[in-house]
């Protein structure tokens, strides 16, 4: 890695118990222009600092990064490239909300609304106090439904696909339970899935890669309209309810005409914590969905990076 610096500050959050670490100076230089043109130049130059910021020793698997970044509109808040310890991900809800709060911790933005890039699209946030945020989202839309896919281990499994910022596979939890102390069968059952995605070719449109699977069932709480689990593309469940498989949900609920548009849905996670979901019709059959959640500061920190330490890119990095 070239230039790679020897400190850099970032700011931890959760949101709904899933944290974000906001990454906000040292950072090499990436430029000025189109965020997918930076987000292509931090992949082919600098992917080693996506490990040695968040994966162990200095993190772990469920971490999920935000650089925060000049936008390309001044007219902006921010532009954030969101990642994990697989990738990059087009757009993260639960990161957005942390970064809406990060933002607010700083100084940098105040009560009501305000656009932030990303690399899948500008959306909207609107900060309703230090914690409570809402986001409205890039345009959602189901793919296909009533997709089934074998399983080995489990046999056929049926699921809907959509987009709601990211790839979602979408499966009825028919029976299991989607508790906290299930989670290794979950998480077992839902890797399975994926993999057995890609070994069938089954992909999102335009040959888009499914890397989110969410099971979905009952909630616990009777004020609550359904709760999930979902796998993250790095083999991490989220322990949030998830903002973009929300948007994904909401999609798939408006397609069937179980939710009509401005009604609320909420949408528990594995931990009980709650994201609240509406939407607005859009163009062909698509909606704009609005997520709403809470998100909490939890340090102020910098990272550093000793040349001596033979950790210093991450364990496996």
């Amino acid at each position: 890695m070239n230039q790679q610096p020897s400190r850099i500050q970032v700011v931890d959050s959760h949101t709904a118990g899933e944290p974000t670490r906001c990454v906000l100076a040292g950072l090499p230089d990436l430029g000025r222009g189109p965020l997918t043109e930076r987000l292509a130049k931090l992949r082919r130059e600098h992917d080693g600092l996506r490990r040695a910021i968040l994966c162990e020793p200095r993190g772990s698997d469920v971490l999920v990064g935000a650089y925060v970044l000049e936008p390309e509109n001044p007219a902006n808040a921010a532009a954030v490239i969101f990642f994990n310890n697989a990738g990059y991900l087009g757009m993260c809800g639960h990161g957005s909300i942390g970064v809406a709060v990060t933002l607010a911790h700083l100084g940098r933005i105040g009560l009501g609304l305000h656009s932030v890039e990303t690399p899948v699209g500008t959306v909207q946030i609107e900060l309703q106090s230090a914690n409570r945020v809402s986001i409205r989202n890039v345009v959602s839309y189901r793919d296909r439904t009533a997709v089934t896919v074998d399983v080995p281990g489990h046999g056929p499994v049926t699921g809907d696909i959509a987009w709601g910022g990211n790839w979602f596979f979408l499966v009825p939890a028919q029976g299991r339970q989607l508790t906290l102390e299930n989670e290794e069968k979950l998480t077992a059952f839902t890797w399975a899935i994926r993999q057995a995605l890609d070994a069938a070719g089954i992909s999102g449109a335009d040959g888009g890669e499914i890397d989110h699977i969410e099971l979905y069932g009952a909630p616990h709480d009777a004020a609550n309209s359904g709760r999930n689990f979902l796998l993250c593309p790095g083999g991490a469940y989220d322990r949030s309810p998830c903002g973009t498989g929300t948007s994904a949900k909401l999609a798939c609920l408006a397609a069937d005409g179980h939710l009509q548009p401005g009604q609320t849905w909420r949408q528990e996670g594995i931990l009980g914590t709650v994201f609240e979901g509406s939407y607005e019709r859009a163009e062909d059959k698509r909606i704009t969905p609005t997520i709403t959640g809470e998100a909490y500061i939890t340090a102020e920190t910098t990272l550093i990076f000793d040349p001596a330490d033979p950790f210093r890119m991450g364990i496996g990095g």
